[in-house]
This record gives C-alpha cells, sequence and structure tokens, in this order.
C-alpha cells in the first residue's frame, strides 16, 4: 500500500464516502463490484475511482472488479478507523449532546473519553456514561490522560482561549463547529471545520438555481 503523504485533499475528502457506500453494499450482500457499477451508486466515473484507488496502490482484478469486504477494510486501514484515538468533546449545548449520544465514535476512529463545558449548572449530568466535567478540570484531564484531539461545540467568540488552552495542554487535532479559524493562530494544528449553515445555504443555492424553480 502506498504512503499516503502526498495524496490530494480532493482525493482525502471522497475516502469516507467510498468507506460509507462499501458499507451500504456489505449490507446488501454484494460481494464484489466493478468500478463501473460503484461509480453508478456513488455518481462518480469508473475513471475517477479507479484513479483515486491506485494513488494507494489499486485493489481491483482486472475482470473481476472490487472484493467489497477487502475494498473497505482497506480504506478503512488507510483512513484509520482502528486506530481509536481519544478524544474529548468541549461544549454540551444542544449540538454537543447531540454529538455525544448519536454519533458511534468508535467505528469512526475515536474513542470519546470526556464531555467539557463552562457551565456549573451541567456539571455532573451523564451522557451515554459519561459525567460532564466542568471546564476548569481539563489541564488535569489532560495530563492524566493525554487526548489528542478535540470537538469545538462552542460560541466562536469563546474558541480562542479554548483552543489556546487545549494546545497549551497536548491536544493538536480538532473537530470545529465554529465559525473560527484555529489555523490563524495555529498553524500546525489538524483541523476539520463543519460549517452547517455553508451546506444548508449550498442547499439552498442547488434548488433556487435547479431546473424549473420558481
Amino acid at each position: 500500500m502506498k504512503s499516503g503523504n502526498n495524496i490530494s485533499k480532493s482525493v482525502i475528502s471522497r475516502l469516507p464516502r467510498y468507506y460509507r457506500f462499501l458499507g451500504i453494499l456489505l449490507n446488501e450482500g454484494i460481494d464484489k463490484i466493478s468500478s463501473n457499477a460503484l461509480s453508478e451508486r456513488m455518481g462518480l466515473t469508473a475513471s475517477q475511482i479507479r484513479q483515486d484507488l491506485n494513488q494507494f496502490g489499486g485493489f481491483g482484478q482486472q475482470g473481476y472488479g472490487y472484493n467489497v469486504k477487502t475494498l473497505r477494510e482497506n480504506i478503512g486501514d488507510i483512513i484509520g478507523v482502528n486506530c481509536k484515538y481519544d478524544i474529548i468533546l468541549v461544549g454540551a449545548g444542544n449540538l454537543g449532546r447531540a454529538i455525544a449520544q448519536h454519533i458511534n465514535f468508535s467505528k469512526l476512529g475515536f474513542n470519546l473519553t470526556a464531555i467539557f463545558d463552562s457551565d456549573e449548572k451541567l456539571t455532573g449530568i451523564d451522557i451515554n456514561s459519561l459525567k460532564i466535567k466542568h471546564f476548569s478540570e481539563i489541564e488535569h484531564f489532560c495530563k492524566e490522560n493525554t487526548p489528542k484531539t478535540a470537538i469545538l461545540c462552542i460560541p466562536t467568540a469563546a474558541v480562542k482561549p479554548v483552543a489556546d488552552k487545549l494546545i497549551e495542554c497536548g491536544i493538536n487535532s480538532f473537530w470545529n463547529f465554529s465559525h473560527y479559524n484555529i489555523n490563524d493562530d495555529h498553524p500546525d494544528a489538524l483541523v476539520e471545520n463543519v460549517h452547517l449553515k455553508d451546506s444548508l445555504l449550498t442547499l439552498c443555492y442547488n434548488i433556487t438555481n435547479s431546473e424549473g424553480s420558481e
């Protein structure tokens, strides 16, 4: 398997889609699939699929296609879904609680180890067997448990001081639901920004500009 150090961001962004679609195929009892059939499922060209997978060494066989289970396992290994990185969540509001309750982190490469919030009224509340801790405890927790990743579900204005503190505590990667650009202050941090409003506005644009829209 080739190294992923020089893989483009566009290819990396498609890996989770491959992983998800291959999981659907397995659930449907499909054992093998051609690049053409997979392209119809995913809305990509067969050529694009072959090019993407060849970035990692290729996994298909001429005249056979792809073994669905093996390909999904290989892509899972590339992504790192079995690594179980310790991750913490900061911000136990509605969004934070929903993420903690409904995302199966163990199947996505992570192990949710703690939830923090600055609201003392939330301290001690149980979410999926994790009791919310006050943010003042985070430095001690990080020293004892050394998580490397944090989910930020906090207001944009609060992100800079929180991110600064977490960086000091040894956390260098973030799943960021705010509109604050952490990389402005910490260019070496690994940040995946999630902008839900942007996604909804994109849908709005597509509806507005679709054929037959009034």
